[in-house]
């Protein structure tokens, strides 16, 4: 057997087997291997590759890797959605979020009780009684939308089917965590990789007599939809849930400030690896549910909540060689690639370097020994070099002034600090292919379009095979070449049609979010949306002429700044960007922007604030006024409908003006009155 014959062999035989385990680990939920393993192997292949080219075209690791989506369930909308919470890391995140919390509600020198409960690594699910009868178990799902799982949530004893006691409410939906423990996991180790896996996979058995042969086991902490509204405090729901039956967590405490916050932090995190649960941080909850109402939520976490990790997970490890990444926006992004190391469970091959400016200030070079760390869910990062382990001929890295496209990359100007920007980005939007294939990443993704079965390993795939280039081609896939791809059936298929036909109706806002303007997040795209109402409206923005008032107008509105105003300038004078999203437009169907309440007091109104209130923040106010249909602008206008003055420290400018143009004010104590009436 001559030298090429045997590397096809051994690259073969290395495909074949991580066929085998991608199907027991991504579909039959039953790995065989653990994740060390699991990602030894592949890496193993990506070498081979990258030493012998002509391997790839025997079949090539993009090929095989990836989950399919679970279409084994019906689906169901919740009736409240399940959303992420956001994460802090130090003591600082800590204070920030209590800062932020305060602000909001406008209470400066007191005091917010919290509800601390420990975050259990496991699988989301939510209970649904009607009359104390257990009606609906769903998933978490994409936090909207979750599988019906209520036969195999019914084999945990423990989860009570009807609640009997005092007070029963006539709805009332309660959020838990569905966990192995680590003794019981101990005994069927070897089908799964670990306790969560464990719990996912029968969670997601068709069959619910397969569920009832796993130990599960499960956490009340949530509370979802409630009629009749019998509780004033989270901490009132969980004791009386846990008389009722359910199981809550004993650790779960009341917590007042910030040195309190900090204690219990530690002390749970001491005791967790004595716990027969996996714990990943502690979650915070601003204990009155009148305040949680108040706060309420952004695009996807609650204001109310925040989720502590536990400290940074480290090790030491080679930087092999740092490679650029082109992120959406441009952004040029240096990575390390590491030699592969197991941080806190998880296999590492890769760390992020951010800028070229953190490089510098590091001095990072190719060779070096660094410490890496990985805190929760966050790409890791290189945290120092150790120096006295660097070669002597050791050269500094010299960051590329291109973009891999062969454009000139540039730094911007700060609009409000008029700094230089640490991030180099290249300009060319989706003339650079790199920044293309990354924007239709974003635009399948959960936030945006939400397309089951096209998730980041699939777009790179049909990038390689030219079958999408831009958005608009995912509504016209040749499915004909999909389905001579291995790995692709018929029934996989039928999903993926099913999934992009459901996409092709969107909201205003989701829309404006999905093409992937810098700057525009997810609340922008929501005030944007308010502002223009209907797609038709929006693509006036296609027109220079039409382009220039529009962007006048947006001046006037409370959350659009001038870094948001010259981004969208940016965006639609590139004539390729408005071509695609002119053709995006025509695959879809594109509903009104409906956030708006037609009933509320202040429907159809644009209401501003000037000074400070006694009761509320300026964030809350301008919440209540979205709430109840009106819009919320940030410069006097003949457009202005009502000034608000509050008490403390109005600007005297602004009244004058408002004076002027014959503009309707307010004192804060008619505010009071509106509100009460």
């Amino acid at each position: 057997m001559n030298e090429k014959n045997k590397i096809l062999g051994e690259y073969k035989n290395k495909l074949n087997q991580l066929k085998i385990h991608s199907k027991l680990y991504f579909i039959d939920d039953n790995p065989k291997i653990t994740d060390a393993e699991f990602d030894k192997l592949k890496i193993s292949i990506i070498n081979l590759e990258k030493k012998y080219p002509f391997l790839k075209k025997k079949g090539s690791v993009i090929k095989i890797v990836g989950a399919k989506p679970s279409n084994k369930f019906r689906k169901i909308k919740h009736l409240r959605p399940m959303l992420s919470l956001s994460n802090a890391f130090d003591k600082t995140d800590m204070e920030d979020f209590l800062k932020k919390v305060k602000n909001f509600l406008n209470i400066k020198d007191q005091n917010i009780s919290l509800i601390s409960e420990p975050k259990i690594d496991g699988i989301s699910a939510t209970l649904i009684y009607e009359d104390g009868v257990l009606i609906k178990g769903l998933s978490r799902g994409d936090g909207v939308t979750g599988e019906d799982i209520l036969e195999n949530l019914k084999t945990i004893k423990e989860i009570p089917l009807q609640i009997k006691g005092r007070n029963i409410p006539k709805l009332i939906e309660i959020r838990c965590e569905i966990f192995i423990g680590k003794k019981d996991f101990l005994k069927i180790s070897e089908k799964f990789a670990n306790p969560r896996n464990a719990a996912g996979g029968s969670l997601r058995q068709k069959d619910p007599n397969e569920t009832s042969k796993i130990p599960l086991k499960y956490f009340a902490y949530g509370l979802g939809a409630l009629n009749p509204m019998i509780f004033n405090k989270h901490s009132d729901f969980l004791e009386a849930i846990s008389k009722w039956g359910f199981t809550t967590n004993p650790l779960s405490k009341n917590v007042e400030n910030l040195d309190e916050i900090e204690r219990q932090h530690k002390k749970i995190d001491l005791l967790r690896f004595s716990l027969d649960y996996d714990i990943d941080g502690i979650v915070y909850k601003v204990d009155d549910l009148n305040l949680q109402k108040r706060l309420g939520n952004t695009s996807n976490s609650p204001r109310w909540a925040i989720a502590y990790k536990f400290s940074a997970e480290k090790a030491l490890t080679k930087i092999r060689d740092i490679i650029i990444q082109v992120g959406r926006t441009g952004a040029i992004t240096p990575v390390a690639k590491v030699a592969p190391i197991n941080v806190g469970g998880v296999v590492v091959s890769n760390a992020t370097l951010h800028n070229e400016d953190e490089i510098k200030r590091k001095d990072i070079r190719i060779g070096d020994t660094i410490q890496i760390q990985r805190a929760g869910d966050v790409i890791p990062q290189v945290v120092s070099v150790e120096i006295n382990k660097r070669n002597k001929g050791s050269k500094k890295f010299s960051f590329p002034l291109k973009c891999l496209c062969g454009a000139e990359t540039k730094k911007e100007i700060s609009k409000t600090t008029k700094k230089e920007d640490a991030v180099r980005r290249c300009i060319k939007g989706y003339d650079c292919k790199y920044i293309a294939k990354e924007k239709l990443k974003h635009i399948v993704s959960k936030e945006a379009f939400n397309i089951d079965g096209l998730g980041k390993k699939v777009i790179d795939q049909f990038w390689h095979l030219k079958l999408v280039r831009e958005p608009s081609d995912i509504f016209k896939l040749d499915y004909d070449k999909i389905q001579n791809l291995e790995g692709w059936g018929q029934l996989s298929i039928d999903n993926l049609k099913k999934a992009i036909s459901k996409a092709q109706l969107i909201n205003l806002d989701k829309f404006i979010f999905s093409i992937g303007i810098r700057h525009i997040g997810q609340e922008n795209a929501k005030i944007l949306a308010s502002f223009f109402g209907a797609i038709k409206e929006f693509a006036k923005l296609f027109d220079i002429k039409l382009r220039k008032k529009i962007l006048i107008s947006l001046e006037e509105l409370d959350g659009i700044g001038e870094t948001q105003i010259q981004s969208l300038e940016n965006f639609f004078s590139n004539p390729t960007n408005i071509r695609i999203t002119k053709e995006l437009i025509q695959k879809l169907k594109i509903n009104n922007f409906a956030g708006q309440n037609k009933d509320g007091k202040f429907s159809n109104k644009k209401l501003m604030f000037t000074g400070g209130f006694k009761n509320m923040s300026r964030s809350e106010a301008k919440a209540i006024v979205e709430e109840n249909g009106g819009k919320v602008l940030g410069t006097i206008s003949k457009k202005l409908d009502i000034l608000i003055v509050g008490d403390s420290k109005p600007t005297k400018k602004k009244i004058e003006q408002a004076k002027k143009l014959n503009i309707k004010i307010i004192l804060e104590k008619d505010w009071n009155k509106i509100l009460n009436s």
